[in-house]
């Protein structure tokens, strides 16, 4: 199609309601337009209009394109999306018809026409076919924090942007996950919305925005809203985190109240964080841990670090209670699961001492060293598996012998933590001769190495293969069962896995 006739598409965005947060370019555009489109429900306003209408002449083409549903239902055979969708193409189609034609069409959105703006429909279906520029807006989000008078973001906070309409566990999950969070399309989503941040603990934090720099605009505490007083309009606002009361020093904060949560941060960086862990690190005051795994977790201003020696387990588990004792909320940072062979153990064993009693301890579940190593050979824990620890720093030899024997002779995928360090060189070795009394020298045994982190690996061997001396601390040995399977696949990769169902004697 020759450009030269036909018309030109605009996507003008005109800010949060107020006509003069309107851009410059904005007016521009809808002075040299021929043909001014909005959308409006079917009583026939649109805000947009309003927005631009000092701005709209006698001699512009108005072309209203008017919902035939909003949020009640419908009979059209496609249901409310069908609807829709048919409403967007005859919108298209109409104005396709002008563009053809050679006139200039000017979109005009609420907002920022690419941001949850009812334009992107038109753009989807016409930018292919017509000349065509979007004209950013203000969006919202900015007129919000704006007229809450906080920042939004601050350094390296992270932004997240949700609608209401998501369902409210996935908004729990989302909330506690972020620094800062804006949560939109209220109306009818509000019960949901307010009890996703109560779940997510983020309740007292939150402010809500109504109608941002338009006539009825209203802010104040999310908790303190009515629900039935919510329209689309408004949005909750969690503000950053940096220099708020949030984070404030407990003396400060009404009502401090200390607790410990025990984290596990998973095998190796962000990636393997869960959403509920992620909020528990943001959200405290201290964060304890050996020093390798407090680098997992990212810096932030106001938090303070206390890292230490991977030995002193139960003395750094007393420093976080009586941190928390004076009003901290205190993070023990673990690694894989707190509570496999980890800080969470320590942490109770001395929080069931009288002096502690009062201090609340949560403990929120991580991805373990095991179910990473599996995951990346296949799928080896398919069946009952036991998890021993090789170490004999807290357990004599005699009952790690004891309980693999009564494993292996039980024909149980074993996962075996700690099987060797610097100190302890011939536990392996012990583990291998012990185990070949009990299952075939062919058994696959994967050797998962450093998973998730910068030097993995991950690899097979026969049982009868396996060399001692190449396992160190920082890998974990999964020993297949009599039923386990080692198998190469058509792309050349091999998977190990144990099969769901066990032969019948």
């Amino acid at each position: 199609m020759n450009e030269q006739s036909t018309g030109r598409l605009y996507g003008v965005g005109l800010g949060p309601g107020d006509p003069s947060l309107m851009t410059v370019r904005a007016v521009e555009i809808i002075a040299e337009a021929d043909v001014v489109a909005y959308h409006s429900a079917r009583h026939g306003r649109s805000i947009a209009r309003s927005i631009a209408a000092k701005h709209i002449r006698a001699d512009h083409v108005e072309e209203p394109l008017v919902y035939p549903v909003t949020t009640e239902t419908t009979d059209h055979p496609g249901g409310y999306r069908g609807a829709l969708e048919e409403f967007y193409e005859e919108a298209a189609a109409r104005l396709a018809v002008h563009l053809e034609a050679g006139r200039t069409v000017a979109v005009l959105a609420e907002g920022d026409p690419l941001f949850y703006g009812s334009y992107m429909h038109m753009h989807k279906r016409l930018a292919d076919r017509f000349p065509t520029e979007v004209i950013p807006g203000v969006t919202s989000v900015s007129a919000a924090a704006a007229r809450l008078g906080t920042p939004l973001v601050e350094g390296e906070e992270v932004l997240t942007i949700l609608p209401g309409t998501l369902p409210q566990e996935e908004l729990t999950a989302r909330l506690a996950a972020t620094d800062s969070a804006v949560v939109m399309k209220l109306g009818r989503t509000f019960p949901a919305v307010r009890g996703a941040f109560e779940a997510s603990g983020r309740l007292a934090e939150a402010r809500y925005v109504e109608r941002a720099t338009m006539e009825g605009e209203r802010t104040g505490e999310l908790a303190d809203v009515d629900a039935d007083s919510v329209p689309y309009f408004a949005v909750a606002v969690l503000p950053s985190r940096i220099g708020s009361a949030h984070t404030e020093p407990p003396a400060a904060r009404p009502q401090a109240e200390g607790e410990v949560v025990v984290v596990g941060t998973g095998p190796a960086g962000p990636l393997w964080l869960t959403p509920e862990t992620r909020g528990a690190l943001a959200a405290a005051d201290d964060l304890v841990g050996y020093t390798t795994y407090l680098a997992r977790v990212p810096v932030r201003p106001g938090q303070v670090r206390h890292g230490s020696d991977n030995k002193v387990e139960s003395e750094r588990a007393e420093f976080a209670l009586d941190l928390a004792r004076r009003g901290r909320r205190v993070a023990v940072v673990s690694g894989g699961d707190p509570g496999v062979f980890a800080m969470a153990t320590a942490v109770l064993e001395v929080a069931s001492q009288d002096a502690y009693a009062d201090v609340p301890v949560r403990v929120l579940p991580g991805v373990t060293a095991a179910n990473a190593a599996a995951a990346k050979a296949g799928a080896p824990l398919g069946h009952d598996y036991a998890t021993i620890s090789l170490s004999d720093r807290l357990k004599p030899w005699e009952v790690v012998a004891e309980r693999l024997r009564a494993a292996a002779s039980a024909d149980l995928v074993l996962a075996l933590y700690n099987p060797g360090s610097r100190s302890r060189t011939w536990q392996v070795g012990k583990a291998k001769d012990l185990l070949l009394e009990h299952r075939s020298p062919d058994t696959p045994v994967v050797l998962g190495r450093d998973v998730g982190g910068p030097t993995e690996s991950v690899r097979t061997v026969r049982l009868g293969d396996l060399v001692p001396e190449e396992v160190d601390m920082r890998t974990i040995l999964l020993v297949g069962s009599s039923q386990t399977r080692w198998v190469r696949r058509g792309d050349g990769g091999q998977v190990v896995w144990t099969p769901r169902r066990y032969p019948e004697a």
